[in-house]
């Protein structure tokens, strides 16, 4: 079977990335990141209306729904290739929720809508939403719920803790699998599986993309007179990401052409690990510089960290694996 892009599949990618370098690059981003610290936690808006509506004018949110729907009729594997190019580019908002809602929640599809979901590991105290404060709604609620702001690892990722129905006796899971099972029009699996794969292919595109400013920064910083890029250690520390990141982009291309659940939550296990580890890489290859502000491989490294705990976490993702490892022993 062959999982190499198609020439319009290389096209569409190379559509988007060119829309993001254009209208989110680089100076878009710390601007983004300094009006959020400014702002204080949980008051910084991190979602560009403006943005927004572009990429539904793209058909960024609408790609996967039928043409006969206003939407451009393609399929998951042309889905992930956008969203493997949002995660490269840091783009802040629900992209997964709102991409979820099209053709579900009115303005969803076409990016006039801010679309959040339940899709956060939560607490004892409640379960945790991002992007509440700016949505205009929650993919599966009727109504908008109110929470209080939390301080969040990444600075455009603000959350809120929601009070959850049923008391705090409840469990995390229960409450997700509640919060699910109320989407409209959406079956509880497509939905979470789904959710996990798109997810994944927002850490590949974080994971490629400190690889790229890994060895960028090695060819550039010397040290006893040559490149650090040039010491073995650097080296072989930037094969290793490049290696973990291809496998996670393996991992994921294949399950957007299967479709499987399973294969899905081991894309978001290989694209959390290779996401989280691959900017920690990075963080080492820059040392001291790696560690200040003005330098974006924090801001991949935080908002790693936060999408491994959304639609599927790494204990959730190993507990279906080895139920269908077990399933297929029986």
């Amino acid at each position: 079977m062959d999982f190499q892009p198609t020439e319009d599949q290389r096209d569409l990618r190379a559509g988007v990335r060119g829309l993001l370098e254009g209208r989110y690059g680089r100076e878009a981003l710390r601007a983004a990141v300094d009006a959020a610290a400014g702002a204080g936690t949980g008051a910084g808006a991190a979602v560009d209306r403006g943005l927004w509506r572009e990429l539904g004018e793209a058909g960024f949110f609408a790609l996967r729904l039928p043409e006969s729907e206003g939407g451009v009729g393609l399929g998951l594997p042309e889905a992930v290739l956008v969203f493997e190019e949002a995660g490269r580019a840091l783009v802040p908002g629900p992209l997964v929720a709102t991409h979820l809602a099209a053709g579900v929640v009115p303005g969803a599809a076409a990016g006039t809508a801010v679309v959040t979901a339940f899709d956060l590991a939560g607490d004892l105290a409640g379960d945790l939403v991002a992007y509440l404060g700016e949505a205009d709604a929650v993919l599966g609620a009727a109504v908008l719920p109110v929470g209080e702001p939390v301080r969040a690892a990444d600075p455009l990722t603000p959350l809120h803790r929601v009070a959850r129905p049923g008391g705090a006796e409840a469990s995390a899971s229960a409450s997700r699998s509640a919060s699910r099972s109320a989407s409209r029009s959406v079956s509880v699996s497509a939905y979470v599986s789904e959710g996990a794969l798109l997810t994944a292919a927002l850490q590949v595109g974080s994971a490629l993309r400190t690889v790229e400013l890994a060895v960028r920064y090695a060819g550039e910083r010397e040290q006893f007179g040559q490149p650090i890029g040039a010491f073995q250690a650097v080296k072989h520390t930037c094969a290793q990401m490049l290696v973990r990141a291809e496998v996670a982009r393996t991992a994921v291309y294949a399950a957007a052409v299967t479709g499987d659940p399973g294969e899905a939550a081991a894309a978001k296990l290989l694209a959390d690990g290779a996401a989280v580890r691959n900017a920690r890489d990075c963080l080492q290859v820059h040392g001291g510089m790696g560690f200040t502000w003005e330098a974006d491989v924090h801001l991949h490294l935080k908002r790693a960290w936060v999408r491994a705990e959304q639609w599927r976490t790494a204990a959730e993702a190993e507990e279906l694996l080895a139920a269908e490892l077990l399933d297929s022993a029986g």
